[in-house]
């Protein structure tokens, strides 16, 4: 099988990730749940953990790293710690279910759309001053769309937020470990990501980088301040009720720790190298709609498709019948197939990682050309 879909779960991981969680399982107990090696060993490694995080991500304690889920989870706290019945909140275009749901759910919200073309960063950023002129709560914005890879001017967006005094939070599910991140420059009040896509962890693993302190969104036991019926008012323990994802965190572990070893630089071109590959070859194809960005800058490491005439679904599972595994339809991100103007028939989308050899891209571009040249033929 060759593996293009890592946009949703990076399936290819480093072998210590696995072996990291497995003994895990074996060796280590709950974290702040005793005195004893096993439960000392396992705080041991989540406190590794949120420190390999703070060095990746320029946070400036591994205090403010929460662990989560999932960006779902992050998302949904920082969300319903900043908005509230009423607010007016301004999110880009190519926002994600995970932040559009939680908004929805909020009685009385305003959810105002920076709308801008695909790929054009500029206009992103106009799109995002006018919405601001008027007073504006909360930003929520994604760093990279996970349907077609465009990169949103996420430095920018956080300086004109600065500017007119809005918090910030930044959804980077499709950025963390695959584009370089600071923390501590964007400024923003939080930063959700998952730990199972770009950071090479277990999937039931995520990350919150808290800027402020946020409202817990579960209540429960922490190891800490015991005798009160109020959750600490201190990070992390704040928003980390019941017991930890100890084996998902341990292997989380490693996968940062390969991260930093290798370079988020190195992934990020490295991707983009591929994807531009796969554009090119993919591009000539008769009836063939390549969603990319002239410049490069503009695109991470996911490419959208659409061939003319065919259905996205079905021609995705005539590709996994032939060993490709990739993704087809609406990505659980139908405001940004609106933005693109693909919402009535979704895109297949193929995303690499660090793992994915041109090779692979070269016998993917063969196989499409042949389903779509039977066909058309």
């Amino acid at each position: 099988m060759i593996y293009l879909d890592s946009a949703a779960t990076t399936l290819q991981k480093p072998p210590a990730v696995a072996r990291a969680s497995a003994l895990a399982i074996r060796h280590l107990a709950s974290p702040g749940r005793g005195g004893h090696r096993p439960a000392m060993a396992a705080a041991q490694t989540a406190f590794a953990c949120r420190e390999e995080v703070a060095a990746l991500f320029q946070v400036p304690s591994p205090d403010q790293v929460i662990f989560t889920f999932n960006a779902t989870h992050g998302l949904n706290i920082a969300i319903k710690t900043l908005t509230e019945p009423g607010s007016r909140v301004v999110i880009s275009g190519y926002e994600h279910n995970a932040v559009t749901r939680p908004l929805h759910a909020i009685p009385g919200v305003e959810v105002r759309v920076a709308r801008s073309p695909l790929f054009d960063q500029e206009a992103a950023l106009a799109a995002f001053q006018r919405e601001l002129d008027i007073p504006t709560d909360v930003v929520v914005c994604t760093h990279v769309s996970n349907v077609f890879g465009f990169i949103l001017p996420i430095q920018a967006i956080a300086a004109l937020c600065r500017s007119r005094g809005v918090p910030l939070i930044v959804d980077a599910s499709q950025s963390a470990g695959c584009i370089p991140l600071d923390f501590q420059a964007l400024g923003a009040a939080f930063v959700a990501m998952p730990g199972h896509k770009g950071l090479y962890g277990p999937q039931g693993t995520g990350l919150l980088l808290c800027g402020q302190t946020p409202d817990p969104l579960l209540e429960g036991g922490t190891g800490s301040e015991s005798r009160k019926q109020t959750m600490p008012d201190f990070l992390p323990d704040r928003l980390e009720a019941g017991t930890h994802n100890i084996a998902g965190i341990a292997g989380l572990l490693e996968g940062l720790r390969y991260l930093r070893r290798v370079g988020v630089e190195t992934v990020e071109a490295h991707e983009r190298r591929l994807i531009r590959r796969m554009g090119e070859r993919l591009s000539v194809l008769p009836g063939m709609e390549i969603f990319r960005a002239q410049d490069p800058a503009a695109q991470a490491g996911v490419l959208s498709f659409r061939v003319e005439g065919r259905d996205c679904e079905e021609l995705g599972e005539q590709l996994g019948d032939r060993g490709f595994a990739l993704r087809a339809g609406l990505h659980c991100a139908p405001l940004a197939h609106e933005s693109a103007g693909t919402l009535e028939t979704g895109t297949l989308r193929a995303s690499v990682s660090a793992f994915n050899q041109e090779q692979e891209i070269i016998q993917f571009a063969r196989t499409v050309e042949q389903l779509t040249a039977r066909r058309m033929g």
